[in-house]
């Protein structure tokens, strides 16, 4: 049983180190594949639609940024002018998903997929969803 318990362990662990961090396309003009871990603004399936971003006047990327960085367990990776890319890894396996966010004109692409795995257990869609409410409480989303 132990042994079970450590041959687990070592697959989990080395699955969450199989994508590297610079194989990693800006995909945030993609919709989404067909596994339940992804959710995107651009996609027109209920499964892994999102509803639309309205940005305020003037919002630049280092605002998203900032917003971006109050979610739990989030590091920046990719950024310039209009895009930018933020690694979100869960406290209790470690596994990493990337939240991509893309600024066109007063509209803001989201798209939240984890890196493995077939399903995330509502995860993406719930950052997501939270990411909205902080844009909302920073004063840089319509309403």
């Amino acid at each position: 049983m132990k042994n079970r318990l450590l041959t687990l362990t070592a697959l989990i662990a080395l699955t969450a180190c199989s994508q590297s961090p610079e194989s990693i396309v800006d995909r945030s003009s993609q919709i989404c594949g067909e596994k339940p871990n992804c959710v995107s603004t651009l996609d027109d399936r209920d499964e892994h639609l999102l509803a639309p971003y309205f940005l305020k006047e003037n919002v630049d990327i280092n605002q998203l940024e900032a917003t971006a960085l109050k979610l739990p367990g989030t590091k920046t990776a990719v950024k310039n002018v209009e895009y930018i890319r933020i690694e979100c890894t869960s406290q209790l396996l470690g596994f990493v998903d990337d939240l991509e966010l893309r600024i066109s004109e007063n509209q803001l692409t989201v798209r939240s997929e984890s890196r493995v795995g077939y399903s995330d257990f509502g995860v993406n869609r719930d950052r997501a969803d939270q990411l909205r409410e902080l844009l909302i409480k920073d004063g840089l989303l319509s309403q």
